[in-house]
């Protein structure tokens, strides 16, 4: 049975969590991309000089998918100590890494400095980067899932995602500005330099208001009991947190991989491959494509919310469905708009695109905390998020740039995003509805495994 739901925290002291989560992972999705833009517009030519133009931006993306090569580590590192030792303590130590790399990525010398070693140096890099990240975001849902209201926990579990168009509206606004106000000369000799080394400022402001927050009391319930079990022979599992994750949730973990697909690599094509397809089959200025993706990002950041309260409504997996099935439906529509090389028809391309998107990323954090049991609820959402980021958003925009390379036509890229939504429609199809689940669950029932269906107390299930 489940044990009562917690008492709601005081509105200020959510607030100061929910902020406190939403620093951190905006700093680190700018950090993160940053990379993907600077990418897509001058890595190429920087650090892949001798090649190709093409062939040039697949080698910058090829370091971009490094970095979501690492974030699984990350996720099993960041999940296994973090459901032992706390979220809080993690999460500060995942956004030194991420800071830390991107400030170092604005000193590195390029390829004419240094030759070979420098796009060397940029992978090394890139994959500290995505160690960081693959840890930072199951804690940063955590503590606002575990100290939020369960009745309203869709709408406050979201705010973190919505660091994610918080970054790239950061990021994408500091590069706009700098191609708007230096020549392309400026801008890649040294004016790129500049937003990298704008995290380290970033870094500072985000870890004063991280530390000031409490560790997630559902958390040091749970290892409170841990402490008292330690003398059961049972108990031993618990110093393996991803142990019982792969005994008691593999179910969980692939049902969060699945609905992955859709999410991840409809995102990546939407703000990533279009700043290389705007611009070399639509004819769309640099400037352009970028503020289409900046004020597409502003509308993706005031929608999440929406729709994470909306999930707390009708459920996570109605919400999923209505952006899965949306994502493939506009992939067509989404290229075609592209390919009038209007403004207009940009902006609408890219905001359907991530409004649709929205609505699978708002209640994912939810959904995916939902799933696993409080001891080992670190490492199964994080595990469940980042190993299939390595087969969704890792390969996107340099799957979507070879299509589009072989054939010259969007059509296999639409029908590569499809594919993906299918995928995550069979996945969310197929799960069990959690918005009812109490996340003062400690473990996992003998005997039930991955097929258990614990529940909130009425009041909690009534909005």
């Amino acid at each position: 049975m489940s044990s009562p739901a917690a008492a709601p925290p005081a509105p200020a002291s959510l607030k100061r969590i929910v902020a406190a989560s939403l620093i951190g992972t905006t700093i680190e999705w700018y950090d993160f991309f940053l990379y993907g833009s600077a990418a897509a517009l001058v890595f190429n030519k920087l650090f892949f000089p001798d090649s190709d133009p093409l062939v040039g931006t697949l080698l910058s993306f090829l370091t971009y998918a490094v970095g979501f090569a690492a974030r699984p580590l990350g996720a099993l590192v960041f999940g296994h100590y973090g459901d032992r030792l706390g979220r809080k303590k993690l999460l500060v130590l995942s956004l030194l890494l991420m800071g830390g790399a991107t400030f170092a990525i604005g000193l590195l010398p390029t390829h004419a400095s240094i030759g070979a070693a420098a796009p060397v140096l940029l992978t090394v890099l890139r994959l500290v980067q995505g160690f960081a990240l693959g840890g930072e975001w199951g804690g940063a849902v955590l503590l606002v899932s575990e100290h939020g209201d369960a009745r309203r926990r869709g709408f406050w579990a979201s705010w973190p995602q919505t660091g994610a168009p918080a970054g790239q509206l950061l990021a994408t606004g500091v590069l706009s500005l700098l191609t708007a106000l230096l020549s392309d000369t400026a801008f890649g000799s040294w004016g790129w330099r500049i937003p990298f080394l704008l995290s380290g400022v970033l870094v500072i402001v985000g870890l004063w208001i991280r530390l000031s927050v409490d560790e997630s009391p559902v958390f040091k319930e749970a290892l409170a009991q841990a402490e008292a079990r330690k003398a059961d022979v049972a108990a031993e599992a618990e110093k393996l947190p991803l142990v019982s994750v792969l005994r008691h949730h593999w179910r969980d973990v692939l049902v969060a991989m699945g609905a992955r697909m859709a999410e991840n690599i409809s995102y990546y094509v939407i703000t990533a491959f279009i700043l290389v397809y705007a611009t070399t089959s639509a004819g769309v200025s640099k400037q352009t494509a970028l503020n289409s993706v900046l004020i597409a990002s502003a509308v993706h950041f005031a929608v999440i919310p929406a729709w994470g309260a909306l999930s707390d409504r009708i459920g996570r997996r109605p919400v999923y469905l209505i952006g899965a099935v949306g994502v493939g439906l506009w992939m067509f529509p989404f290229f075609s708009l592209i390919d009038t090389g209007g403004f207009g028809n940009l902006i609408l391309a890219v905001t359907v695109g991530l409004v649709l998107h929205g609505a699978m990323y708002a209640p994912q954090a939810a959904f995916f905390s939902e799933m696993f049991a409080t001891r080992m609820r670190y490492s199964g959402a994080s595990i469940g998020a980042q190993f299939a980021s390595v087969a969704a958003g890792a390969p996107a925009p340099l799957i979507a740039t070879a299509l589009l390379a072989d054939y010259g036509s969007s059509t296999p890229i639409a029908l590569y995003v499809i594919a993906a939504a299918v995928l995550t429609v069979i996945a969310v199809a197929a799960a069990k509805e959690t918005r009812n689940r109490d996340l003062a669950d400690v473990a996992v029932p003998p005997g039930q495994g991955a097929d258990r269906t614990a529940t909130a107390p009425e009041d909690a299930r009534t909005a």
